[in-house]
């Protein structure tokens, strides 16, 4: 497993966590933002108009409503990336990477308006009836690349795994088994059977379900949040004055944070907005392609709606309640993860300013010759060797190693920094955490007090939970395109099975693997919207003359 983690660790370098990808994702947004005027500003209220029904006309082909259509794709959306994902950003990048998260949100609004009306209008209809659409379409009848086309669907089926399944029953499992206790495995299973019965009925019982869900998860967070906020209201503004003042310095070591630089910042920042929004993905052109619509703008305009929702608002939301809560650079009791783990050759500590700033360089530079290689001796427990135990970016405390609950005497293994897999121990103490769990510590923080937890683990199981499911309507799309409709029935069933495994499988390589498959399945598809930019913008005025013709009363508002 640890190899394997390295692996993915390579490529996540190469890929998801580069930063030719990050500038790939800003710089398309950034291009059709200008090239279109902003639309994300100009078009925002007719957008709220068209959900609420009033461009739509009778005889409109698709087989969900333009809101149901929208619940369906936030519910895509509105997952673990709001909660374990901010955590995630904020955890590597400090204060600032919710800015950049922000800014991929504005951008990704445009990018996202532009990805759901291209898909839209090459839609084709299924053996099976049912409406099929997605940027696969697109790339096969307008750009004449079956080859490229080929290439997403099969990303897209893998990132239903990487973005739909796994991270969000993990996220569930945990924040569960660290609030109720309640095993991961239990979880999993019970999950794993409504999932399988809620997916068997396709798009038409997904958009049921998620347009129930979604409100209803969106109102709980929401109160939630801003108690937690409220109760801290004292360092809310200094929370908002770390954000911006931190944006091009990174952030300074402070508490068990060992600092981040502006690069970091920067990166994880776009790379997490984009896992929360998932614009420039090519996913919720799947869930749009659905919608029953004469015009394929129209759709594009309801879906500029998701970003503002899921990240400008929710995910602020959970950035505010994490900074000001400051849990986010406090240390907390916990059961380290073998990944998140190594062992230093020196004995080190925050208080020292020289050994901050070399831990500060290793995080950049992972400098092997710190890793520490031989045994260790350990005593009822303790570690009895001068080394530093270095758990989630930050320098342990209080570590405590037991096997079968009991505490540990004897020697371990260690190679490259890295315990013995031939042994099965835990270890566990004070150190920063990161994901679901940092999250629900910042919701006790409150009025609340432990019930904060309930909250976020409530909060989880219906975000991810209706993630889940929207991706599995997302993969389904991808084998209907690939190998048709009757093989959508064992993608399911491997969907299941792999959303019940991940319960119970280790974190960081799961949220490793979700980066991978997300820049897999992003990049042809900004290939794709970017080489039809003059045929978007065209569709664009025709859209407005049939709403001019409709809406007369409406033609002076409209700024040219």
């Amino acid at each position: 497993m640890q190899k394997f983690a390295e692996i993915l660790h390579l490529i996540d370098s190469f890929i998801g966590g580069s930063q030719w990808f990050v500038f790939l994702l800003l710089g398309t947004g950034l291009f059709f933002t200008l090239y279109l005027k902003f639309p994300q500003i100009r078009y925002f209220k007719y957008a709220i108009k068209i959900v609420r029904g009033k461009f739509d006309q009778e005889g409109d082909k698709g087989d969900t409503t333009h809101f149901q259509a929208l619940a369906t794709a936030l519910s895509g959306t509105v997952g673990t990336g709001n909660i374990a994902g901010v955590a995630l950003a904020i955890h590597l990048g400090g204060p600032a990477a919710l800015f950049w998260m922000l800014v991929t949100a504005f951008l990704g609004m445009t990018t996202k308006f532009v990805e759901v009306t291209l898909s839209h209008k090459y839609r084709e209809t299924a053996e099976d009836g049912s409406i099929s659409g997605g940027p696969m379409y697109f790339m096969k009848n307008r750009l004449k690349m079956p080859w490229l086309a080929g290439i997403f669907a099969v990303a897209t089926i893998f990132s239903a795994f990487g973005t739909g399944s796994l991270p969000q029953i993990n996220s569930i499992s945990n924040s569960a088994f660290s609030t109720f206790g309640i095993n991961k495995i239990l979880t999993g299973a019970v999950l794993a059977v409504l999932l399988g019965f809620v997916i068997i009925g396709g798009i038409k019982r997904i958009s049921k379900v998620t347009s129930k869900l979604v409100p209803i998860m969106a109102v709980i967070y929401f109160f939630g949040a801003i108690t937690v906020i409220l109760y801290n209201i004292e360092n809310i503004w200094p929370s908002i004055v770390s954000v911006f003042t931190d944006v091009f310095t990174g952030t300074a070591a402070g508490g068990g944070f060992l600092g981040a630089g502006f690069a970091f910042a920067f990166n994880r920042g776009v790379n997490r907005g984009l896992f929360s929004n998932e614009a420039g993905q090519g996913s919720a052109p799947i869930a749009h392609a659905a919608a029953r619509a004469h015009e394929s703008v129209s759709e594009g305009l309801v879906a500029l709606l998701e970003p503002f929702i899921d990240t400008i608002i929710i995910c602020s939301l959970t950035g505010l309640v994490l900074l000001s809560s400051g849990v986010w650079a406090e240390k907390l009791d916990n059961q380290f993860q073998q990944t998140d783990m190594l062992i230093l050759n020196e004995l080190m500590s925050d208080e020292n300013a020289e050994d901050v700033a070399v831990l500060s360089d290793y995080l950049l530079e992972n400098n092997a010759n710190l890793h520490f290689n031989g045994q260790l001796n350990i005593e009822n427990g303790r570690i009895q060797n001068s080394i530093t135990v270095f758990h989630a970016r930050s320098i342990a405390e209080d570590i405590l190693v037991t096997s079968n609950d009991e505490n540990y005497s004897g020697t371990v293994e260690v190679n490259n920094g890295k315990v013995s897999k031939n042994i099965a121990l835990k270890f566990q103490g004070k150190s920063l955490v990161h994901s679901a769990p940092l999250t629900t510590e910042a919701f006790s923080r409150s009025w609340f007090g432990d019930w904060g937890k309930y909250i976020v683990t409530i909060g989880l199981l219906l975000f991810a939970f209706s993630t889940a499911i929207s991706w599995s309507y997302y993969g389904d799309r991808a084998v209907t395109y690939l190998f048709g409709v009757k093989y959508v029935i064992y993608f399911r069933i491997i969907y299941v099975l792999g959303f019940f495994f991940a319960a119970f499988a280790d974190t960081t390589i799961i949220w490793i693997f979700s980066g991978i498959t997300i820049a897999f399945m992003t990049i042809p598809n900004l290939i794709g919207i970017l080489s039809l930019s003059k045929e978007m913008k065209s569709e664009i005025k025709s859209f407005w003359k049939e709403w001019y013709l409709r809406f007369p009363e409406e033609k002076p508002k409209l700024r040219k």
